[in-house]
């Protein structure tokens, strides 16, 4: 009766736990089908009277947002490339071997975690200036190129493999890369996982960085595009900002849905037997 009475109240929890994080999203896409005096209804209705997709035909209307979505996984795609090529050798060598310096080397890594992007932006505008890379992708690309957060999550992960295996695998004539490609990262494709879904959410919504780093459409991501949006239309067409929104949250949820079983067992230790 007991454990009954438990599940009964872990299931009202987690049920109202999903509600309070889906409601925004609901809301949103709500909004997004309205027309815009049913947006100022008080109180608000959550069904509108007829659903007018056109609102998204407007929102996508508004400005080159084929352009901005290339643009935004072209940059979001070239950082988690760039990242995993710099933080998987980084975080092996963190993990498995030991060198004098490593813990120093180890914790400046980990000290740049505390420097936000926004302090050192100026020097890093002034050398892509000199390197004449403003406007272009690399601009969004370069300065993120590594990730100290990925670093230290893929250490972790590295250290909990036995020695064991990394010796049986050398025996076998295997070199310290097919180690790497071949054992290391399958062990921690969990952790890779939701590594690349939190870089490419943190990206693809990045508005300070495309801000000042280009002045033209040409290399401009998503979330320029919706505030421009906002900036054309005005603050008051809440259901064209809202379509517009909806548009840009669609692939981060596509992506948290196909990567949601890989970030569960990341977060759950089972161990290598």
């Amino acid at each position: 009766m007991v454990q009954y009475a438990i599940r009964t109240v872990s299931a009202i929890g987690m049920a109202c736990l999903v509600l309070v994080f889906a409601m925004p999203f609901a809301w949103m896409f709500s909004t997004s089908l309205k027309t815009l005096p049913e947006t100022m209804i008080f109180p608000p209705d959550w069904i509108p009277d007829r659903f007018v997709w056109s609102n998204y035909a407007q929102a996508w209307g508004s400005g080159p947002f084929l352009q901005y979505i290339t643009n935004s996984m072209i940059v979001s795609v070239g950082i988690l490339v760039m990242q995993m090529l710099t933080i998987i050798p980084a975080a092996y060598a963190f993990a498995r071997y030991k060198f004098k310096g490593a813990w120093f080397l180890f914790g400046m890594v980990m000290i740049t975690l505390m420097i936000p992007s926004q302090l050192i932006f100026l020097p890093v505008y002034l050398q892509l200036s000199a390197w004449k890379l403003l406007n272009t992708h690399l601009a969004l690309i370069l300065p993120f190129a590594s990730s100290a957060f990925g670093i230290f999550l893929l250490r972790q992960s590295f250290k909990q493999v036995p020695e064991e295996l990394l010796e049986a695998a050398r025996l076998d004539s295997a070199k310290e890369w097919q180690i790497i490609l071949k054992l290391m990262v399958p062990m921690a494709k969990p952790v890779l996982a939701t590594f690349a879904l939190f870089s490419f959410i943190a990206h693809w919504n990045d508005y300070f960085w495309p801000l000042v780093m280009t002045t033209d459409e040409t290399a401009r991501t998503l979330p320029l595009g919706i505030a421009k949006i906002r900036e054309e239309e005005g603050v008051a067409n809440w259901n064209i900002l809202m379509a517009g929104n909806m548009i840009l949250v669609t692939p981060i949820l596509i992506a948290f849905f196909f990567a949601q079983r890989h970030i569960i067992q990341a977060f759950v230790y089972t161990g290598v037997k």
